[in-house]
């Protein structure tokens, strides 16, 4: 895969996506360390690696992780955070030990739950615009901008 500026190439496709995601401990207990959070990341990067994805950035605090991922697109999301969450509590219950008193009668580190937002390109108002302003075939030009349509005023 060719990587230009935040933009990766595959065989079949060029793309930039990244997704902003945020896992939390169950029931939000303050579970980790300077330590383990360390550890964690190493084994995330690890995990996405796997998944020829790119771990871009990685922090958080005594009860959640935010973790920034740019991913192709023959990766199911789902998939990888299963994976980076499923890896990362496993290989923390192996390499730490004291965290087991965290889990309680739930023997699970992380919560079902998980945020996953897309971040980076254009705002979506100005996609929108994008794509409204097509020389779709048939129409001649581009369509004009309406008063009457949802979105951002026309570029003055």
């Amino acid at each position: 895969m060719v990587e230009l500026q935040g933009v990766r190439t595959g065989r079949h496709c060029t793309f930039a996506m990244h997704v902003h995601l945020v896992f939390v401990t169950k029931f939000r207990h303050n579970v980790f360390a300077d330590r383990h959070l360390t550890r964690m990341e190493a084994i995330m990067r690890d995990v996405c690696a796997d998944f020829e994805a790119e771990l871009v950035e990685f922090n958080g605090e005594n009860n959640h992780v935010h973790l920034l991922v740019n991913f192709p697109p023959k990766v199911a999301m789902a998939r990888l955070v299963n994976s980076l969450k499923g890896v990362s509590s496993r290989r923390l219950r192996q390499e730490f030990p004291d965290l087991v008193r965290h889990y309680y009668r739930a023997n699970k580190l992380w919560s079902g739950s998980y945020f996953a937002g897309s971040v980076g390109g254009a705002p979506l108002s100005v996609i929108k615009q994008y794509i409204e302003q097509q020389n779709r075939p048939g129409q001649g030009t581009a369509r004009a901008w309406r008063p009457s349509q949802r979105g951002p005023s026309p570029p003055a």
